[in-house]
């Protein structure tokens, strides 16, 4: 019997204008947690869904082997019969019913017609323990946090006696804790014989838990490793992702600090269903002209909730407070508003708030800036062609045209048709809420020297980030929030990660904030 789970013999897929993979080939042992890689747009998420069935055969070329056998999946129904469970980045959960109802959605079976809800309540217990999750099983989805979401998928694979589990993206959306929780279920649920395929850009996570790493360009094959025999590092990985070297990986911009262009003064947020709950409370910071500025802070911290609340008061039933850009009290009440005071927003949750995902790559990066490419109230269809063409270019938009539809992107690829949009609004005050979630590290550096540009022109840029090293790498100055406060204020000089979690945990040096 083959040593392999799984392999893949020369697979293509094509669509309408590109061909997604080109010839892949990919063998997983048995029992191994085996990577991954490759920038946005290589051909990952593809491939993942043909092994899946999501592709059902016929609509690809070459052959697919599961447990010794080829593959003949007309839906993912069948793969899962089989013990194949495919998590994806976004997840796949019904936020108004209870945990034990996500978990067995569409596998319950009744009596006379009948569900036994006691049964699998109790039940679903079993696989809660399995992954660590604490929660009553009766507890509504949407009332839990992404991470706990996510072991919610995972109970739902095992519910299903998965055998060969495809994580995508798992920890993109979790904060480091969470994500530590995860890589060390990965790992455990690899001491149980589950064999597990992550897709990942968080290298030293890869690095940290994979047996095996597979590498995607372009959508094809480049490399296959055995991360402890080949003794993987990241700079070889970064190479055969993105076919050259980057250099470093942060570039501290040179450009000049001015004066403040921006101050929030006592600026507090209600929640937008519980109106006498404050999510942001009297939170006050300022912003240079020039300058880069992070906001850190744990998940459920107010970050995004206050920057939302600043850009068209986007969140929230309330907001109160003061705004001034340039020494002057504005009015952001809307997002018009707000971007004709000269701020400009791009969303963390690109998908339900970044884009028009029936609409086309032109139109979404064209759509803020309606009023500079028009005149007398009728676009001219030429400098918007123009003007999407150039950041299309400039962004390494892996699109083969942009009048594709934004939603047949890669996620990668979708943020970078969101910061182009931002980009062609050209405002003064950039705001990035966790600009790189989801990216490659090709896709990542050409980003941070992006910001970096934007800084040496005179723009300035707030940054929401998850990544401490990146907030560390990229940032003039550090705020840290908890809990709906910002906590304290951290020049580069004294920025670490130990005194980030330091402000943020402990409260200390709340009275650097302002």
């Amino acid at each position: 019997m083959s040593e392999y789970i799984l392999e893949i013999q020369n697979l293509t897929k094509e669509f309408p204008g590109v061909r997604a993979l080109d010839s892949v080939n990919l063998k997983v042992r048995k029992g191994e947690i085996h990577s991954l890689c490759g920038e946005n747009g290589a051909g990952k998420s593809t491939l993942m869904s043909v092994i899946s069935g999501v592709y059902p055969k016929g609509s690809y070329e070459g052959k697919v082997f599961y447990k010794g056998k080829e593959t003949h999946y007309s839906s993912v129904k069948d793969s899962e019969k089989e013990g194949l469970a495919i998590i994806h980045q976004e997840l796949a959960l019904s936020p108004y019913l209870s945990i034990y109802e996500n978990i067995f959605l569409g596998h319950m079976k009744t009596t006379v017609g009948v569900i036994n809800w006691d049964k699998y309540i109790v039940e679903s217990r079993k696989y809660l323990d399995q992954v660590g999750l604490k929660e009553n099983p009766t507890t509504v989805v949407s009332k839990l946090g992404v991470g706990k979401q996510q072991l919610i998928e995972i109970a739902r694979a095992l519910s299903k006696k998965v055998e060969l589990l495809i994580l995508d993206e798992p920890t993109s959306s979790l904060n480091d804790d969470e994500s530590e929780k995860l890589l060390e279920l990965i790992l455990e649920l690899k001491k149980q014989g589950i064999t597990s395929i992550m897709i990942s850009h968080k290298l030293g996570e890869v690095l940290k838990i994979a047996d095996s790493v597979t590498i995607l360009r372009d959508g094809k094959t480049i490399s296959s490793y055995d991360v402890k025999k080949d003794n993987l590092t990241q700079p070889v990985l970064i190479r055969d992702m993105v076919g050259r070297e980057l250099g470093i990986k942060f570039e501290k911009h040179q450009g000049e600090v001015g004066e403040k262009i921006l101050e929030v003064k006592n600026w507090s947020v209600y929640h937008p269903d519980y109106h006498s709950m404050k999510v942001v409370d009297n939170a006050s910071f300022y912003l240079r002209k020039g300058e880069i500025l992070a906001f850190c802070g744990p998940m459920g911290a107010g970050r995004t909730e206050l920057m939302m609340s600043l850009y068209g008061r986007s969140y929230g039933s309330k907001s109160e407070g003061q705004i001034l850009i340039n020494g002057k009290e504005v009015d952001t009440s809307t997002p018009r508003l707000a971007l004709n005071a000269g701020m400009g927003y791009v969303s963390e949750d690109r998908k339900s708030l970044g884009l028009i995902l029936i609409q086309d790559v032109k139109t979404n990066i064209s759509v803020s800036s309606l009023g500079k490419i028009s005149k007398l109230g009728v676009v001219n269809s030429q400098r918007e062609i123009l003007s999407a063409e150039e950041y299309r270019e400039a962004l390494r938009i892996k699109t083969p045209s942009i009048n594709q539809l934004t939603r047949n992107l890669s996620g990668g690829n979708q943020q970078k048709v969101v910061l182009s949009r931002c980009l062609l609004a050209d405002p003064d005050i950039f705001i990035v809420d966790e600009p790189t979630r989801g990216i490659d590290v090709g896709a990542k550096f050409e980003i941070y020297a992006i910001l970096n540009n934007l800084v040496k022109e005179g723009k300035s840029v707030i940054m929401v980030t998850s990544e401490m090293p990146e907030a560390l790498g990229m940032a003039d100055r550090i705020y840290v929030m908890n809990e709906g406060e910002i906590k304290g204020m951290l020049n580069r000089e004294e920025a670490t990660q130990e005194a980030i979690m330091h402000m943020a945990l402990l409260h200390q040096n709340k009275e650097k904030a302002v």
